[in-house]
């Protein structure tokens, strides 16, 4: 169970000019080994790519879900799949 995965998140709620995008690349920097990004859509939602091991992705995907985040979630869709690399570290875009 910890061979490495992609985790595609999409999550809805007041997610926006919170300080989201920053507080979930300091989670995925304190969880560790992890790569991607946080992105703001059009839509109000925040998309959030993480690439690591899949324990560590379980870890960041349960805290976009939580109550410990800026703003409100009220809601989260997940996608998971294969790595495909190319990220360095884990950026704010």
């Amino acid at each position: 169970m910890n061979e490495d995965a992609r985790l595609v998140v999409w999550v809805r709620g007041r997610v926006q000019q919170v300080g989201f995008r920053w507080f979930t690349r300091a989670n995925a920097l304190e969880i560790g080994k992890l790569t991607g990004f946080a992105l703001n859509l059009d839509d109000g939602r925040v998309q959030v790519v993480a690439e690591g091991p899949r324990e560590n992705c379980h870890r960041l995907l349960d805290w976009l879900g939580s109550d410990d985040t800026p703003g409100r979630v009220d809601g989260v869709t997940e996608i998971w799949d294969t790595p495909r690399g190319g990220y360095e570290g884990f950026a704010i875009r």
